[in-house]
Formats: C-alpha cells, sequence, structure tokens
C-alpha cells in the first residue's frame, strides 16, 4: 500500500508518518529522500516510481509530500492524506523550529503557500488542530479495507 501524506510545512505530517508507520508498518520517505536511490536525478526519480508502484501491494511506503511536483510520483491506487492546520498554527511550529524567530520572509512565504493543496482530491482529510491521530488512523484502515 502507498500512503502519500501530504501539506503545506508545519501542519504534521511526520507525526501522522510516524504514527502510520507505527499502526499498519512500511517505510517512511520524506521529499527528496528519495535522491539518494541514484546518482542522477532523473535515474532516482524512475526508481523511485518503480519501487512506488512495487508498493502498490507489497509492503508499505508512506511518502511525505510538502512540495506541488512531487504528487505526480504517486501512483494510481495511492491512499492520499491531507494534513491541514491553521496558518497560525504554522507559523507557531515554524518559530519554534527556527529557534523563536520567524523572519519576515519566511513569514511571508509560509502566507503564500497557505491552502496550496486544499483543492486536491484526497482519499482523506485531517487537520492537526482539529482532528485527533486515532480517527484518522481508523479511517485510513477503513480505506485500506476498500482497496486490499
Amino acid at each position: 500500500m502507498v500512503i502519500g501524506i501530504i501539506g503545506e510545512n508545519c501542519t504534521g505530517k511526520s507525526t501522522l508518518a510516524q504514527a502510520v508507520q507505527g499502526a499498519f508498518g512500511g517505510e517512511i520517505i520524506t521529499g527528496k529522500d528519495y535522491l539518494r536511490l541514484a546518482k542522477s536525478e532523473s535515474m532516482a526519480a524512475a526508481l523511485f516510481q518503480k519501487k512506488l508502484k512495487a508498493a502498490l501491494t507489497g509492503e508499505n511506503l508512506i511518502y511525505v509530500i510538502s512540495e506541488q511536483e512531487h504528487l505526480a510520483f504517486l501512483p494510481e491506487g495511492s491512499i492520499t492524506i491531507l494534513v491541514t492546520a491553521e496558518l497560525d498554527t504554522i507559523k507557531e511550529r515554524f518559530r519554534a523550529r527556527m529557534r523563536g524567530s520567524l523572519p519576515a520572509p519566511v513569514e511571508a512565504m509560509l502566507e503564500k503557500k497557505h491552502g496550496m493543496f486544499d483543492r486536491g482530491d484526497y482519499t482523506l482529510r485531517y487537520h492537526s488542530g482539529r482532528d485527533t491521530v486515532d480517527t484518522v488512523l481508523e479511517k485510513l484502515r477503513q480505506s485500506a479495507e476498500g482497496i486490499l
């Protein structure tokens, strides 16, 4: 099973990915980590796409995505989870990552990117400020039963 966990920076994707891994097993690959598969970017991308297709019927693979262009890697039949949070929450989490400082250009970038994935078609949606991880794991179980 391939599970794409999709969202902006600091929405809770990594936390959810770890919970999914704990509940279902599987390898977590984040962003451009696939580049480690080969020396050239094009070869790494091709190998990664093969790995994703194999995971549809093999061992689980959890792909954490925060860039629009990486959505294209997900093969048909993947389960997709959009992870969202309020903009103020994202800013606070990012500020904490940056040791208490949120420079104006970074804040502007977060504001510009906010909502960039909202219009997509996803299997599940998870708002890290309103929903619980247990709720999304249960919905994921139900979705996985439907495709297995």
